[in-house]
């Protein structure tokens, strides 16, 4: 059923079934007012500032995320690589050590499952830093049924994120200036307190930064508190994935904006499927192949609505272009520098044309709006 949870004015029940992370004290100190649950973990989504100056600060400045629960579904042994390419149309022959990879992750129809960031650490130790879905057991299943030599497991590691234009600076204060050598969806391990973390340049903002993947929860208040001391004089605040900057980069929500019920071709991630062409071992290709040809018939858009901010029910909301139903808005928020809601849309390939006029059904009414590109324009915002 594709309805979205609207707790209201419900309270969320703790539980041992959700964990909590080496931060969450941090956290509760730095005036967390909101959480989402996220590969049963809690997630901040909410702080005391209100959610327009949090985005204009993250564009500006710096922030420092709890993503612990961003958990690392670790493959270690000699066909690490091989069952990782079994998992992804992504072709992952060139992905040296020391780099990492956006992978969309399929079953053997095509359908997503997952879409983490993959992390080569040595030639047979890989990390898939996961969105939220299970998918230890899925790869173990593969790994148990194909008899491949490989140990999968969750990886005992907590990520931080350090994200906004001034992060360089602060995390450098910190780990040493070997951070600013890290490329762009890359890593490399620097010293906290004597020992190794590694450290990726990636995110989920569009604004820059880095992710720190704890492997001592011992160390999380003083990892938290040391970032916090240096980022002081840039004004650092504690953040979270802000919605309105995550739909202008076109960044995707896995089982918001896409689920298993989507392929990376209708989710736009072509350009991560080149192992389609080049022959990669993915369990998924012939049946992604197979629909390639037939022709995407939908896909995921950009689309911004006038008039002021929708309250209500989350989405999804129905979309129409003139009296035809069009699709489905998956993701809302109000941006508050293009004043308008912006949205991910899933949507009939027949209206996925930049400019295309809609109509969109919302809890405040129905909205007209049009199709953008993604990102939006003017996504990221001030480098300094």
């Amino acid at each position: 059923m594709d309805e979205a949870c609207e707790l209201r004015t419900a309270a969320l029940t703790p539980s041992r079934r959700i964990r909590r992370t080496p931060y969450s004290e941090r956290v509760e100190a730095a005036g967390v007012s909101a959480y989402t649950v996220y590969n049963h973990m809690l997630l901040p989504t909410a702080f005391g500032a209100s959610v327009d100056d949090d985005y204009w600060h993250l564009r500006s400045a710096v922030q420092v995320w709890d993503v612990a629960c961003q958990r690392q579904v670790e493959l270690c042994g000699p066909d690490a690589l091989r069952l990782a390419q079994l998992l992804t149309p992504r072709d992952l022959s060139r992905l040296r050590a020391g780099r990492c990879g956006y992978i969309p992750v399929v079953d053997a129809e095509g359908f997503l499952l997952n879409d983490p960031l993959l992390l080569r650490l040595a030639a047979d130790w890989i990390w898939l830093s996961i969105a939220d879905a299970d998918l230890a057991l899925y790869a173990l299943g593969l790994a148990v049924g194909l008899g491949l030599d490989v140990r999968v497991s969750e990886a005992d590691v907590h990520p931080l994120a350090v994200q906004g234009p001034l992060a360089e600076e602060v995390v450098a204060a910190v780990l040493g200036d070997g951070l600013r050598r890290i490329a762009f969806f890359a890593h490399a391990r620097l010293p906290f307190q004597g020992r190794p973390l590694i450290v990726s340049r990636s995110g989920w903002s569009v604004q820059g930064g880095f992710e720190i993947y704890l492997d001592d929860a011992a160390l999380g208040g003083e990892l938290w508190d040391a970032i916090w001391a240096a980022g002081e004089r840039f004004d650092i605040r504690a953040g979270y994935p802000h919605p309105a900057e995550r739909i202008e980069g076109g960044l995707l929500s896995y089982g918001n904006d896409v689920t298993a019920a989507d392929t990376p071709l209708e989710a736009g991630l072509e350009r991560y499927c080149d192992g389609l062409d080049s022959g990669a071992a993915c369990l998924g290709a012939d049946a992604l192949r197979a629909r390639r040809a037939a022709g995407v018939r939908r896909r995921i858009a950009g689309v911004a609505l006038d008039g002021p901010p929708v309250a209500g029910v989350v989405p999804p909301w129905p979309v129409a272009t003139g009296s035809l139903p069009a699709g489905k808005i998956t993701s809302a928020a109000w941006s508050p520098r293009l004043e308008r809601t912006v949205c991910l849309a899933m949507l009939a390939i027949e209206a996925c044309t930049t400019g295309t006029a809609v109509e969109v059904t919302t809890p405040s009414g129905p909205r007209q709006g049009y199709v953008c590109d993604l990102p939006f324009p003017g996504a990221v915002g001030e480098r300094r």
